[in-house]
């Protein structure tokens, strides 16, 4: 019901920009420019976990993104979502090698980091499954095949991660994730690209990562590459220049 009431009132109600509160648009031109104007690069948390895929974000999480990341995902501006998935959609093709960047052979799958059960009810929605589809849709109006193909899932329940060191939330989320059954062979179709709409340490992708390549190494050939991709990354906690 929540959800529902907020897909209405996103259409019904006066809007107004998620990242500084200007009136009648929910992203405006300098928000937006923040957003996904400078363009994509490859982020390094510090430490940086084992087994972390290469990783590309498209802005830093401050000021005007950071508000527009929490406005959809903890307030519900289900409309900022399109905004979002142009921006990850940008990640996601500086992650790619050149040849693929402008197109391929084989389709793209954006695979959503699973948020946790209880956070997902408690918010009405699963804010990077819902960035992830707006990509793809971004990504294949843009002439590249690609799909969301939301295969990981939590296999255990998981302690809040706010609060805890980089080393700590490494320990949390080790063996927490799995791929749902017949998600290995779906990714055989195609590139996989793990995206989420916010990396802190890394840790929730090293351990997505690990998840599906564990699918695929128990009965198919393996993954031969594997990227990620966000939004936003803290920009002080990264090797990362965004000047």
């Amino acid at each position: 019901m929540r959800g529902w009431w907020r897909e209405i009132s996103g259409l019904v109600l006066p809007a107004a920009c998620g990242g500084c509160g200007t009136p009648r648009t929910p992203l405006c031109e300098a928000c937006a420019g923040a957003l996904y104007g400078a363009g994509a690069r490859r982020a390094r948390p510090v430490p940086e976990p084992a087994g972390l895929p290469v990783v590309h974000a498209a802005a830093p999480y401050a000021d005007a993104v950071r508000a527009v990341l929490l406005a959809h995902k903890e307030r519900g501006a289900l409309g900022l979502a399109r905004p979002l998935g142009v921006a990850l959609a940008g990640a996601v093709r500086a992650s790619l090698p050149v040849s693929r960047a402008a197109g391929g052979r084989w389709p793209l799958l954006l695979v959503p980091v699973p948020s946790a059960r209880r956070a997902v009810r408690a918010r009405g929605h699963d804010a990077a499954r819902r960035i992830a589809l707006a990509a793809a849709g971004e990504l294949r109006r843009t002439g590249i095949e690609a799909r969301a193909l939301p295969v990981p899932r939590q296999r255990r329940a998981v302690a809040d991660q706010s609060g805890l060191t980089a080393r700590e939330r490494v320990s949390n989320l080790a063996g927490a994730l799995e791929v749902v059954a017949g998600g290995g062979r779906l990714l055989e179709g195609g590139r996989a690209v793990l995206v989420d709409d916010l990396m802190t340490t890394g840790a929730s992708l090293a351990e997505a990562a690990r998840a599906l390549r564990a699918a695929s190494g128990r009965q198919f050939s393996g993954f031969v590459q594997l990227s990620a991709a966000v939004v936003a990354v803290p920009p002080l906690s990264f090797e990362i220049n965004w000047n």
